[in-house]
């Protein structure tokens, strides 16, 4: 186990005008926002430029990760007005790309699909200019139909990660399975080739090397754009202990690992997170499309 942060993870308590004006749009919108409720520790800087990742369907999942900081119990039942919220939300912080995440729901039938749906119309109604950017729960218990209703709204970006290698799954994300987060991945290319998708692993939970390079060769396979590597942070003492902080240079030889499998973007990082600066990210994403189809 390992004790104490190294210096290059440590980051300043948010305090800036913009992380405030933020907040106080997030609050009066009644809404709940992975940025707060995960721990994240990229919020002070990321709430200073507007940036809020929004978690829809509620702050209690029915699912009980090792890793994260949501509060695991029975969920509320689903605001029918919650989307137009999210959407008058993004228009107040003028955002230019927007991420939309989730709890697990499988207290639901669809798994939540239906309010994903109904979030991405409601963006566009309000803000047509700004893509989207969604993170999905695995849709584990769901028909297929569920997945595909997604898709067919047509977020600019399909995000899911898998967090971490199969081997550490009993331990980490219990309530998940590997193949059927690949095989999601996997079903939005195939319905939709043009769309972008993304994954994302947590580092320092106790995997080796080999494990995470198979983990991006099965990403590949499955034909995702774009991965993420942070590293994993404890949240509270009851969750899964850090087995490792990687140093900044293992990231980039992991980046650069990734890169030369193929990924059209890769983003690795201590303190990297699935939308941290997800807006320029998908600039550059969108960009390194063209010029493959440009042949240069």
């Amino acid at each position: 186990m390992t004790r104490g942060k190294p210096p290059w993870i440590r980051v300043k308590a948010p305090s800036s005008e913009g992380y405030k004006r933020t907040r106080d749009i997030v609050r009066s919108h009644n809404l709940h926002t992975v940025c707060e409720e995960a721990a994240c520790p990229n919020v002070g800087e990321c709430w200073n430029l507007g940036h809020a990742t929004f978690m829809i369907l509620g702050d209690i999942c029915t699912r009980g990760c090792s890793f994260c900081n949501v509060a695991t119990g029975k969920p509320e039942e689903v605001d029918i007005f919650e989307p137009s919220r999210v959407a008058d939300a993004v228009a107040r912080l003028g955002l230019r790309h927007v991420v939309v995440t989730s709890v697990d729901r499988d207290d639901l039938t669809d798994g939540g699909a239906a309010q994903f749906v109904r979030t991405i119309r409601s963006i566009r109604r309000k803000s047509a200019a700004t893509t989207i950017e969604i993170l999905t729960p695995d849709f584990l218990k769901c028909p297929p139909d569920a997945v595909e209703s997604v898709i067919a709204a047509r977020p600019d970006v399909f995000n899911h990660n898998v967090e971490t290698v199969p081997g550490l799954y009993p331990s980490i994300r219990p309530g998940a399975r590997y193949f059927t987060s690949l095989r999601l991945l996997q079903r939005v290319k195939e319905t939709d080739p043009g769309m972008f998708t993304k994954s994302g692993l947590m580092v320092g939970l106790g995997e080796d090397r080999e494990a995470v390079l198979q983990v991006m060769d099965d990403l590949r396979s499955a034909d995702v754009d774009f991965l993420t590597i942070g590293q994993y942070l404890q949240p509270t003492p009851r969750h899964h202990p850090v087995a490792r902080f990687l140093p900044p240079e293992e990231f980039d030889s992991l980046k650069t690992a990734a890169k030369g499998k193929g990924f059209l973007m890769v983003s690795a990082s201590p303190l990297t997170r699935s939308s941290y600066h997800a807006d320029a990210d998908f600039l550059k994403l969108r960009a390194a499309r063209r010029k493959i189809m440009a042949g240069d």
